[in-house]
């Protein structure tokens, strides 16, 4: 299932500060990663863009909107919800605040809190990690095996 996530309001859920330069990006990086654990796909909304910055940038499976100053990523998610029509019941909608989970409720989209996203992002980093030291590499005795195979076929 897709989400929408509001971007500023997941920032301080996982440890990031909103002042930091990079915020965004870090926020972007993570969000990365979880897609490609989870094999799903998000659209994060930031609002605040300066003027003549304000744009969409689509890396992976995340897309990145950032909301020009005088607009809102609440008022960004909210449009987008309305033009996904019947198909908004099929994605989940990342924010704490109420208003927005409101607006997911009323077009029968899935809500989820900021702090139980962060918490999944973590655990599925976590689930990650530990399947990629499971599959580190070959044991010494594997590579002799594989070895032996591929030079006695020649």
């Amino acid at each position: 299932m897709p989400y929408l996530i509001d971007g500023h309001n997941l920032i301080p859920k996982l440890g990031l500060h909103l002042d930091a330069p990079d915020d965004e990006l870090d926020l972007v990086t993570r969000l990365l990663e979880f897609c490609r654990a989870r094999r799903i796909q998000v659209e994060v909304y930031f609002d605040g863009a300066p003027p003549g910055t304000a744009a969409t940038r689509k890396s992976g499976a995340v897309t990145a909107h950032f909301i020009r100053r005088g607009s809102s990523a609440d008022a960004a998610i909210e449009a987008r919800l309305t033009a996904l029509g019947a198909s908004a019941r099929n994605w989940t909608v990342v924010s704490s605040d109420l208003r927005l989970q409101r607006a997911a409720q009323a077009v029968h989209a899935h809500s989820q809190l900021s702090e139980a996203f962060a918490r999944e992002m973590a655990e599925a980093r976590q689930t990650h990690l530990s399947t990629a030291k499971g599959d580190a590499g070959l044991s010494s005795a594997d590579v002799e095996e594989w070895l032996r195979l591929f030079k006695g076929g020649r």
